[in-house]
């Protein structure tokens, strides 16, 4: 809900450091309103409750935060690589120091449980690190000339000013796995945060700001989505967006950059497969499902979204995970001990009981949950569903919450079939102890990354990015970097000193 004054007086969070928690966006290297003074608020999904608000930026104010990155854009790439890297190991540095407060912004903002937010805010700082370290190894390369009289080499330059629009599921991490890389490699960042959850994008620009990031090289514009993504994507000074979001907002996106010729990373919608062979460990099998499917309470693109257990082992794997899904923890997520939290948006709701009541009405089983939690709010009980089959709305499409739809597969050939029936291509999760059918399925799965016996497998270090419809290029890892950089091929002629100026000319 958007009003025309500012929130008046700071938010109330039980937080250390009161400077973390900021009301205005950071663009220009200072803390700013909307030029028309207009603000959104921003709400706790626990409870509904107003935390506080943001203010609701257009084109205006993203114009003048491009045009101060382009300013700033000479010397941030002028400096010693070195010297950038030492600014990205501050900025981690004081993320550990502030790893709490960090955290418990990013639940009453978000929702996640307090444990899941800590886990959120290690992984954010991890890129910062990651990058600080590949900053100082953006090499080149020579290689024989195809001329005589000359060498020939490539080098790697930054694209220029960049753009990162984030989503809500992961407010902290998703902005420093693309401004690590962007940093690192010399370019400035704009952010648009999630409307949902501005607050963990503006205590990484204080933290920034105290870690020494010039003004201009990493900034943070919140309000309204579609102005500012709009004159991001249409500027002819933006060289790269990065955007992590659904695949109907990212064809759009890559729509509007085409007319400027960005260069863009997209990752995008996720409909994971789960497979469990006959020959796993079932509890092991089926407690790797219960964290693939319900971290971030299933709002997360890599969550398990079709588990296929074969039909040896399907009813004593469905009894386990059923059992360990009631088991869970559900409440606010600054509640000890809690393991679920609530969801979004009402609208999230709805999709999970859209999907569980067009799955039961087609014939599958409902074995826990299938409704909204006691709890209230937009808390919606984790869910468990056999017999599920292809001509239901959850085997088709994202649900993006606590819904585990489980299905019996009886051959090899069978389950990558299904696995690969899907126009996504992000992640998928793989149970068995064969090593050779470990080999051919992995290889046989359309997917840009896979999990083999576990279900964690996320890190700096590692090339984050899928298959399909799932999205363009990959973040983390030094593949990430080299995202944000342009090659610059150079042939040197006319290198032999002794030649005569004739013969010079003649070459």
């Amino acid at each position: 809900m958007t009003y025309s004054a500012p929130h008046t007086g700071m938010p109330v969070l039980p937080i250390r450091d009161a400077a973390l928690l900021r009301q205005q966006a950071w663009l220009e290297g200072r803390w700013q309103d909307a030029d028309d003074a207009h603000v959104v608020e921003v709400t706790d999904p626990a409870d509904g409750k107003v935390i506080g608000t943001v203010p609701d930026m257009t084109g205006r104010e993203t114009a003048r935060a491009i045009a101060a990155a382009a300013a700033a854009y000479p010397a941030w790439r002028a400096m010693l690589a070195k010297e950038r890297a030492a600014i990205l190991r501050e900025w981690a540095r004081l993320m550990r120091e502030h790893k709490e407060d960090l955290a418990i912004i990013m639940t009453c903002e978000q929702g996640k449980p307090l444990s899941e937010a800590r886990g959120e805010i290690d992984y954010a700082m991890s890129f910062f690190d990651w990058y600080a370290e590949e900053a100082v190894r953006m090499n080149g390369e020579t290689m024989p000339s195809h001329k005589p009289n000359s060498r020939v080499f490539v080098t790697r330059e930054p694209v220029g000013v960049t753009a990162a629009i984030t989503p809500w599921n992961f407010p902290s991490a998703m902005i420093t796995r693309k401004a690590g890389a962007a940093l690192a490699a010399g370019c400035p960042m704009i952010v648009r945060p999630a409307t949902e959850t501005p607050y963990s994008a503006l205590a990484l620009a204080e933290l920034g700001r105290r870690a020494g990031v010039p003004g201009g090289v990493f900034q943070v514009v919140t309000g309204e989505p579609k102005a500012i993504a709009t004159a991001l994507t249409d500027s002819p000074v933006v060289r790269k967006v990065s955007f992590t979001g659904s695949t109907e907002v990212g064809r759009k996106l890559i729509a509007q950059s085409a007319a400027t010729v960005k260069k863009v990373s997209m990752e995008l919608g996720g409909h994971a497969p789960f497979i469990a062979f006959d020959d796993v460990n079932v509890m092991a099998a089926a407690k790797g499902a219960l964290g693939a499917k319900f971290a971030t309470t299933g709002q997360d693109c890599l969550a398990a979204n079709r588990i296929y257990v074969h039909e040896r082992i399907h009813d004593a794997f469905a009894h386990h995970f059923t059992e360990m899904t009631k088991a869970m923890k559900m409440g606010p997520g600054m509640e000890e001990g809690v393991e679920l939290g609530p969801l979004m948006s009402e609208s999230a709701v709805q999709k999970c009981e859209e999907h569980v009541a067009d799955a039961v009405a087609k014939g599958a089983k409902l074995l826990c949950g299938g409704k909204r939690s006691d709890l209230g709010g937009t808390f919606y009980e984790p869910t468990v569903l056999i017999g599920v089959t292809p001509d239901m709305k959850i085997y088709r499409e994202e649900t993006f919450g606590p819904v585990a739809p489980i299905l019996s597969f009886s051959r090899e050939a069978e389950v990558i079939a299904k696995a690969n029936d899907s126009d996504f291509g992000l992640a998928a999760y793989l149970y068995t102890r064969d090593i050779g059918r470990a080999m051919r399925v992995s290889e046989a799965l359309e997917y840009g990354m896979v999990g083999l016996n576990t279900p964690s497998f996320t890190g700096a270090s590692i090339p984050f990015g899928g298959y399909k419809q799932s999205g363009l290029g990959r973040e983390g890892s030094v593949h990430g970097l080299e995202d944000y950089t342009e090659l610059k091929y150079t042939c040197i002629g006319s290198i032999d000193d002794d030649l005569e100026p004739d013969a010079i000319a003649a070459e």
